[in-house]
């Protein structure tokens, strides 16, 4: 059995982060006696000596900063443990924290609202409507319980949802429908393509630009949409947000010789899955089932 405490270490981390333990004791409520002797106690248990004057303050020692930052994995995994009993205990979370990639389909999202809804009224939804890796940067911050994306998350696993066929349209009387034949990347860039910006804040990218001479960029697929139909560009869009642009007419596929449709899978992620609440756990369990519901009127293709 280990001879130092997790209180310990939770200690010296204080001294550590609050830049000594005068601060230290006044942040977490401990006397600076009791601080001082719990890390005096740690150094002789471990034989090993952690902090060192510098000036009227302490400072680590090479191998203090190396031990710390393995106590603080303890320190962190004993927090989490904490959480899930709390969670067990309490049996509901107040809220949940949902970021939805624009790219998915908005009638499965509805359904899963409203299931969710019926089930937990009282439980607050923070829902992000987010583009490429702004929702991985909410999973990363840890302000998002639950991300639907078509990026991948280093150090998470997704569960795949669906499909989502993008196409290439634009509006009848668009000057590349205009030309009558098959379209290739040629024809593309001299014209203007709409593209939506990544909603990300850190670490932003571009999916689907064809570094075309003229472009816009834009914050929602709404907007895009509305700029297409008034024959201001051509883009990629996801195909259950354009069916009835594409059924009235107001939107045409173009005639692409290759690529004119694309396939990006959409994936569901847990911050945390056994430190989920059973209305998150339901919320996710609905994303699932409305995703791989082919009933609810989405034109995408389920993952099996």
């Amino acid at each position: 059995m280990s001879r130092v405490t997790l209180a310990q270490w939770q200690m010296l981390a204080a001294v550590v982060d609050h830049g000594g333990f005068a601060r230290a004791a006044e942040a977490i409520h401990k006397s600076p006696s009791t601080l001082n002797h719990a890390v005096h106690k740690l150094q002789e248990q471990l034989g090993v000596r952690v902090l060192e004057p510098a000036g009227r303050q302490v400072r680590l020692t090479e191998a203090g900063a190396m031990l710390l930052r393995r106590a603080r994995q303890l320190i962190e995994s004993a927090e989490a443990l904490e959480e899930v009993a709390g969670s067990l205990a309490t049996g509901l979370e107040a809220e949940v924290v949902l970021a939805v990639d624009q790219v998915f389909p908005p009638d499965a999202l509805a359904r899963t609202l409203s299931i969710f809804s019926a089930a937990y009224p009282h439980v607050r939804v923070q829902l992000h409507e987010t583009v490429l890796n702004g929702g991985i940067e909410m999973l990363y911050d840890g302000s998002a319980d639950l991300v639907v994306s078509g990026l991948a998350a280093q150090g998470f696993l997704g569960e795949p949802l669906a499909t989502v066929r993008f196409v290439a349209v634009a509006h009848p009387d668009h000057p590349l429908h205009q030309l009558k034949r098959s379209l290739d990347l040629r024809d593309l860039v001299q014209y203007r393509q709409l593209v939506v910006r990544d909603s990300a804040l850190r670490q932003s990218m571009d999916a689907g630009w064809l570094k075309a001479e003229q472009r816009w960029t834009l914050s929602h697929l709404e907007t895009s949409i509305d700029m297409l139909e008034r024959g201001l560009g051509f883009a990629w869009l996801p195909e259950t947000r354009i069916q009835q642009s594409l059924v009235t007419g107001r939107l045409q596929p173009l005639p692409i010789v290759a690529g004119g449709i694309r396939e990006i899978p959409v994936q569901l992620i847990h911050r945390d899955r056994d430190r989920a609440g059973p209305a998150t756990r339901l919320l996710a369990e609905a994303l699932v089932k409305e995703a791989q519901d082919p009933s609810g009127g989405g034109q995408f293709d389920v993952i099996e």
